[in-house]
């Protein structure tokens, strides 16, 4: 009985100095990081299935590093037993809790009344793609999907497209402003505090690079516009 309640507490104390040893290394690799990259924003650092390799997001970028802090690694940790790439989801999860985190007054949505899937579009009204998915809209509502817009002007900020993305976020009926504006009518000038600016920002951080830019509301993205049926598919139904 000694011997069991020995092994116990000896189980004990090396779980406990694991758990210090795990925060120490953390420690250092962010102060190592800190003192070379003293602007960034690290977010996460976590161990990895690697002995002494560990994971740190700074921002929506993924790193790997050695726990001395010596070495960096770039590139995607891939399981190729599980098929799991590690990187992604952990991307996909920074990328959901920043969707997730959008106040509702700030993004246009066409609601399905069966919602069972939200899907996040960047979109630019000068975009033909973008175009063509808003046409698919109302059979994408059919299909119980839920559309929540966010502004992308490609030009860039301080464009004509950014103001003209302003004026339909101002405007009072924000939906059918977006839907006149992509079937090519005017939209009134509105001038009013607006998230276009905000929301363009993002989408660079979640690594909008073309519109439409679709992601799911587990932070998954979707690789541009597709056709209902493959977006159902994308969706597991």
């Amino acid at each position: 009985m000694r011997v069991v309640t020995l092994l116990l507490n000896m189980t004990l104390v090396l779980s406990t100095f694991n758990v210090e040893a795990a925060e120490q290394v953390e420690e250092r690799l962010i102060k190592s990081l800190q003192q070379v990259f003293p602007d960034v924003e690290i977010t996460h650092v976590h161990s990895t299935p690697i002995e002494n390799i560990y994971e740190v997001m700074i921002g929506p970028d993924v790193i790997y590093m050695t726990g001395d802090a010596r070495f960096i690694l770039k590139g995607d940790l891939i399981d190729m037993k599980e098929r799991r790439n590690f990187s992604e989801e952990l991307r996909s999860k920074f990328r959901a809790d920043s969707l997730k985190n959008i106040p509702e007054s700030e993004y246009i949505e066409f609601a399905s009344k069966d919602s069972k899937d939200i899907i996040y579009v960047f979109t630019d009204v000068d975009c033909s793609y973008c175009r063509k998915l808003h046409r698919d809209v109302p059979e994408l509502n059919d299909n119980a999907i839920t559309i929540r817009y966010l502004a992308y002007p490609r030009a860039g900020i301080g464009s004509s497209v950014h103001r003209r993305m302003g004026d339909i976020w101002c405007a009072e009926d924000r939906q059918q402003a977006l839907t006149d504006a992509k079937s090519g009518r005017s939209v009134e000038a509105n001038n009013c505090k607006n998230p276009v600016e905000n929301q363009h920002a993002l989408g660079q951080e979640l690594g909008v690079r073309g519109t439409p830019a679709i992601f799911l509301e587990n932070g998954r993205a979707l690789s541009g516009y597709m056709p209902p049926e493959e977006l159902l598919r994308e969706l597991g139904r």
